[in-house]
């Protein structure tokens, strides 16, 4: 009967792969060689991500955050290598990026193939990737997306299914001049505009280059400083998209999710809530 491996040979046999392939290797490559399977990695380690931070080892790709571009790239390369869509294990043994980052964008791993889909339509990425997204558009079809109970929603048993050809909306977001929250960055835009004077704004210019808007706050009453301007949906965009934080005085954005911005940040789903107080 042979021996579980320890898990100081697991790692020993992480580490003599690294040195042999000459980067850190994925799990898809440990399991070509017969050197490791996922089996083992999740009953040691609970998965790959784990085994390499006790191996000393940076996960490829992990040194800095992924943008949702490199995120479906990675994701979509699995589609077309496993002619379907991957599940969690088989995400997180072939893929150059950890599931976290999918996970915690869309809510859960059952959320992701219906959210990757429809950032390859909002990017229109669907003739590039027309093979693999019809794949995935079957896997939907069959698969409904699991959805959150809502405090309206009936208590039947009824899951409604995602409709590839019908646009996807916001949750509501009160009586405000937009009925439903914003799902990109144009609808950042018209909110605050808005929703401008009662946050203590005067737009003076709107523009397509960076800044996005120049507008004129009041500091104190009777007291008002210009203020320049940039729109995004989620904070982290700004960095991903490489501006300049010298050029730029206020992020306002629906969703603020990069924890050390060196900018002011005005997050409105925030400020909708208090409006509605």
């Amino acid at each position: 009967m042979t021996m579980p491996m320890t898990r100081e040979e697991v790692i020993a046999t992480i580490q003599q792969a690294a040195q042999e392939l000459g980067h850190t290797p994925s799990l898809t490559e440990l399991k070509a060689k017969q050197k490791l399977s996922t089996c083992v990695v999740r009953r040691t380690f609970g998965h790959y991500s784990a085994a390499l931070q006790a191996c000393g080892l940076e996960q490829r790709g992990s040194g800095t955050k992924a943008s949702m571009g490199e995120l479906f790239l990675d994701w979509i390369r699995l589609v077309r290598q496993l002619r379907k869509t991957p599940s969690l294990i088989e995400y997180e043994s072939g893929a150059k990026f950890s599931s976290g980052p999918l996970v915690r964008r869309f809510g859960g791993w059952m959320q992701v193939a219906g959210g990757l889909m429809r950032y390859a339509m909002e990017q229109g990425l669907e003739e590039e990737w027309k093979d693999e997204l019809d794949i995935v558009r079957s896997y939907l079809q069959v698969t409904p997306m699991p959805t959150r109970k809502l405090p309206w929603s009936s208590s039947s048993d009824f899951k409604p299914v995602l409709k590839m050809d019908e646009p996807v909306y916001g949750p509501p977001v009160g009586p405000f001049e937009l009925l439903l929250s914003p799902t990109n960055e144009q609808g950042v835009v018209f909110l605050f505009g808005a929703t401008a004077r009662r946050l203590g704004f005067a737009i003076t210019h709107i523009q397509t280059s960076f800044p996005d808007c120049e507008a004129f706050r009041e500091i104190e009453p009777g007291k008002w400083q210009r203020v320049r301007i940039e729109f995004e949906y989620e904070s982290r965009n700004f960095r991903e998209h490489m501006h300049d934080p010298e050029k730029c005085h206020l992020i306002v954005c629906w969703s603020h999710n990069w924890e050390e911005c060196p900018l002011e940040v005005l997050e409105l789903k925030s400020v909708m809530k208090k409006m509605m107080v």
